[in-house]
Formats: C-alpha cells, structure tokens, sequence
C-alpha cells in the first residue's frame, strides 16, 4: 500500500502541464513528488511554475491517476518509477529519460543489453528479410532486440526476435491499453508472452503524431546501438539515428542501391559516419558482446540454395540484382530472349531465389548470398 500511494505521487505529478521530464528530475533532485505534494507549496513558487501548472498541482486529477494504478493490478502490468530497481539503468542515462514508465510483459527483459533495428514503414520485401534475419541471429546470441511495433521494418525486427525465441521490447507512441497499429495485436500479444511492451504515455492515452518522436528517443536509449534498415531521407528512422547519436549510442545502417528511394536515408548516413553492416558479427564486435551463434538451419536456408545454378542461371541472378528490376531491364542486361528469361525467371521464383515485388519488378532474395558466404565467414552466419 505504501508503494502505491509512493507512486500515486509520481503520477500525479508527471500529469501536470507543463513538467516535462527534464523538469521532473530537476525537481525529484530536490524533493520527493510525495513530500512536494505535503509541502505548504512555497516551493511551488521558487520553480517558477506557470499559473496553469499551479493550478493543476492545486487539484489533481486523482481520477486519472487511479486508472493508471488500476491498470497496473492487471496481469503482467507494471508502472515503474525512475527510482525503480526494475527501471532500465542504460535508459537513465540520457538526457531527458522518462520519470514513468508503463510495462505490459517481463521485466527482466529491460535490463538485457539490447540493438534497435528500425527503418521504414513501407519496406520493400528485401528490407523485410533483411530486417528479420539480422534479428533473428543477433537473439540467438543472447542480444534484445528493441523497436516501436510499426509496420514494416519494425514488425519485422520483432518477428525476427520471436522466431528466434528471444526478448524483444516494442516501445509504443499511446498508452499500453490500445495497440498502434491495431494490426499488430496479435504480435503484440507473442511479444508480450516472452518480452515486454513500453510505453511512457498513460493509460488511454491515444496515437498522437508528436508522440512518436518521443517514443524513439526511448528506443534509442535502451539500447547500446541503432540499426536502419531501410529509410528515405525524410524518415522517423532517421529521427531514432539522430537521437542515439546525441545519446552516445552507436548508429549502423544497411547500405542499398542508390537507385532505390528507401536506400537513400541509410546511404546518407554511412557517409556521415554510420557503420557498414553485412553480418550480425559486424554490430557484436563492434559494441564488444560477444554472444554465440549457432549455425543457421538447413531450412531457413531455404529449397533455392539447393537448386544447381548452371552459367545461364548464374548469369541472369546477377542481371536480377537485389534491387527491385524490370523484365526489360534483365532482358536488355542478360542479352537472352524475353521467352527464355520468362522462363528461367520461373523456375528460380520457384526455388526461392528471386521474388517478385510491387510493380511487376523482381529482386533477389538474398538466400543465394547467404550460402556463397557462410562457408567464407566463421559461424556469425551473415545476414
């Protein structure tokens, strides 16, 4: 009891208009929210609150704040405040780190050293696999894997993580009773089974568009690096780059075509200084954790890689590229008759070699590449 009502206080006070969190810790510096609520509000007037801020301090929403701590009676549902031992340590670190946090799942899972992988909501199928393999491989080396539950490369990155049976943290723009996008509900509910689900946003509270720049400094600083997979140059990615650099975090960024538009915001940043990421080893190594990867199995390697490429074949995969590609541009680039590319386009779909993506275009699916390299690179299997 003594706790709940510790934590009413907190609420209470993090509710106010206009105390943001870097007031709120300039002010927990000096005085505990319980005895600044019991003090005789001299105090009220040294911070130079405004009238509207007073006012509300004066009389606060009580109600609002017993939703929050019936919410988290719930099972599984938690309300941490900063002075938590459960809070995440590596996020105290930044700047303005949130005074509250909501967590729906398992709280062991915020202290696990973790990677953000994010990129755009758009992906194209490539971005898609690229972002759930590297998930995949860096939790089975005992890595979590942080994001903010949005479609395309976000999912992915969770996807990647449970396939993998490892943590995985969505870190979400409204508050933990409603799921942003709806879609992902039921990816909500696996993540929350073996991970957890993080917001800073009271209960009922709804998506709101500058919500989400909040959120990403979040998903920047639990986590000891970003990775972009995929991003135009005006991207919220970018955004998360951004903030990890102003946290001291690691930025890496997966390079791409400079034809393909959602390459643009990663290449950018290369040149800027992000790291060049092929493997799950190079981000490991990189942030000095050394977890263990176990081989890849035969069956995500997938039926392509078993499929005998004769020098016609060969030839024609490269014409492909990894960039989506037009059946004229193969043709012209191939040299062979548009019947016979038709053709062998065909048979390597129906390996898993190549697929077919938005507009007729194909693309390499990145198996190939996968087994020609993991007999040159030791068991950090690329991805």
């Amino acid at each position: 009891m003594e706790h709940r009502t510790e934590l009413a206080y907190w609420l209470a006070l993090i509710k106010a208009p206009g105390v943001g969190p870097v007031a709120f810790q300039k002010l927990i510096s000096k005085i505990s929210p319980k005895d600044f609520f019991e003090t005789d509000h001299a105090l009220w007037q040294e911070i130079n609150f405004s009238d509207r801020t007073r006012q509300w301090l004066a009389s606060p929403d009580w109600d609002a704040v017993e939703q929050d701590l019936r919410w988290a009676e719930g099972e599984d549902c938690h309300i941490l405040s900063f002075t938590d031992s459960n809070y995440p340590a590596i996020l105290k670190e930044i700047s303005d780190p949130p005074p509250i946090l909501y967590v729906k799942g398992h709280l062991h899972c915020l202290n696990t050293p973790q990677l953000a992988i994010v990129g755009s909501r758009n992906a194209s199928p490539l971005g898609l696999e690229t972002a759930e393999a590297f998930a995949k491989q860096l939790a089975r080396s005992g890595m979590g894997i942080t994001s903010g539950l949005a479609m395309g490369i976000d999912g992915a990155a969770h996807r990647g993580a449970l396939i993998a049976g490892g943590p995985t943290i969505a870190v979400t723009g409204t508050g933990l009773d409603r799921v942003y996008p709806t879609r992902h509900q039921e990816l909500a509910e696996r993540i929350c089974e073996t991970g957890a689900m993080l917001s800073e946003f009271a209960i009922g509270t709804p998506p709101q568009a500058e919500h989400f720049p909040r959120r990403n400094r979040i998903i920047s600083g639990l986590s000891l690096g970003v990775m972009v997979v995929e991003a135009a140059l005006r991207s919220g990615s970018l955004i998360t780059a951004r903030m990890a650099l102003e946290q001291g975090r690691e930025v890496f960024a997966i390079p791409g075509s400079i034809h393909h538009t959602l390459s643009k915001g990663c290449n950018n940043l290369l040149r800027q200084g992000a790291k060049l990421v092929e493997s799950a080893a190079d981000i490991t190594e990189e942030l000095g954790f050394y977890g263990s990867f176990p081989p890849q199995e035969a069956a995500e390697t997938g039926p392509g890689n078993d499929f005998p490429l004769d020098k016609s074949y060969k030839k024609l995969l490269e014409c492909v590229g990894y960039e989506p590609t037009g059946i004229d541009t193969v043709i012209a680039r191939s040299g062979l008759t548009a019947e016979s590319v038709c053709s062998m386009l065909l048979v390597l779909e129906l390996h898993g070699m190549v697929e077919t993506v938005a507009g007729g275009l194909y693309s390499q699916t990145g198996k190939r590449k996968n087994d020609e390299r993991k007999h040159t690179r030791r068991a950090d299997v690329p991805v």
